[in-house]
Formats: C-alpha cells, structure tokens, sequence
C-alpha cells in the first residue's frame, strides 16, 4: 500500500500550455474583432436603412419597400444625373425622408418644355422609362442650378412632390442623406438598384 505523503512535493511536473489551443483562440478573438469592425463600419457608413412612402418613385421603387442607403459615397463624390437620393426637404429632420432621382447638378440649366426634361439645352436622357409630365410646375421657366443645389423628379412623373413645387424646391447637398443602393424587402424584389 502506497502511502500519501503530506507537504509539499516539488518533484510533480507542471501541465503544459497546449499552444495549438492558445493559437486558436487568438485567431478567433482575431476573427470576431475584425467581424465587429466592419459590421460597425457599414451601420456607421451605409446601414441606413429606411422605407419607400407613397408611389413618386414608381416603378422604381413603390411605397413600404425597405431600402439601404450609402450615407458614405457622397462624402468622397457628388451626386450625379440619374442618381436616387434620399434627402431631408429644406433640411427638416421632422420630415419623412424623401426619394428622387438626380436630374440636374450645380451650374446647370433646366426647363421641362412639353412634358419633357432639357438640361443644359438638350434632352435629358433618362435611365428609366417615365410618362410625359403634365405640370411643369417651377420649372416651365428656365431654372440655373446655384452651387451645391441639385433638381430632383419622382419617376412618377405625374404623382410626386419634387423640385418643381416650391415647398420642395432645389435640394442643397447638405440636406442629402446618401444614395439608394440596395432593396431589402419585399423579397421578390430583393437586389441592388
């Protein structure tokens, strides 16, 4: 019969640190801080997520779709003729936001003669298919686009509040949130725009 000795024994081993086990978990500590870093930057950046309110831009896009916007892209560039913006009117961050397409940018001229859209003289040249407008509003006068002041329409032309009634107006730059980049929902129509 073995006997247990009391005190100390300074001839036990010390337990090894399996070094395969400490690897693996740095690189999974490594692999989640790099998950949380760039889920952060697209919430920070792009995750706005909002809703299409009412039928100005269909078919394009129609009213409860949920959408994504890149807060981030107009920060480095501008917006550009055939862009969907979403924007807050007159800067009131009361309001719904809006959504239109980028017609005309800073320094242009505009005039809607006949139902149809003319930049700078000549015929917009729309992405979209869209219907002849029948109320030229604001802009059946020659209007010149000021610095940082961009003209926006609904694709349905003839059922949206846009840069032709003066409550609307020309959006300055500042009042735009980002651009329209991605559906989420209804998922029959899920995808980039």
């Amino acid at each position: 019969m073995r006997r247990r000795r009391s005190g100390l024994n300074f001839g036990r081993q010390k337990k090894k640190v399996n070094m395969s086990v400490v690897k693996e978990a740095c690189v999974w500590i490594i692999e989640i801080a790099i998950t949380l870093l760039v889920a952060f930057t697209l919430v920070y950046f792009v995750g706005l997520r909002t809703s299409v309110v009412g039928q100005s831009m269909a078919e394009t896009l129609n009213g409860g779709d949920e959408i994504l916007v890149n807060r981030f892209i107009y920060k480095v560039t501008d917006p550009r003729p055939n862009d969907v913006i979403v924007f807050l009117p007159n800067g009131n961050e009361k309001s719904h936001y809006y959504i239109k397409r980028v017609i005309a940018v800073p320094g242009d001229t505009l005039q809607i003669k006949n139902g149809e859209v003319y930049v700078n003289g000549e015929l917009f040249a729309e992405d979209v298919d869209v219907a002849q407008m029948e109320d030229a509003g604001l802009a059946a006068e020659e209007i010149t686009l000021g610095e940082d002041e961009y003209f926006v329409l609904g694709d349905n032309r003839n059922n949206s509040e846009d840069s032709r009634y003066a409550n609307i107006g020309n959006i300055k730059k500042e009042y735009i949130i980002g651009k329209v980049w991605f559906r989420v929902a209804p998922f029959k129509d899920f995808g980039f725009l």
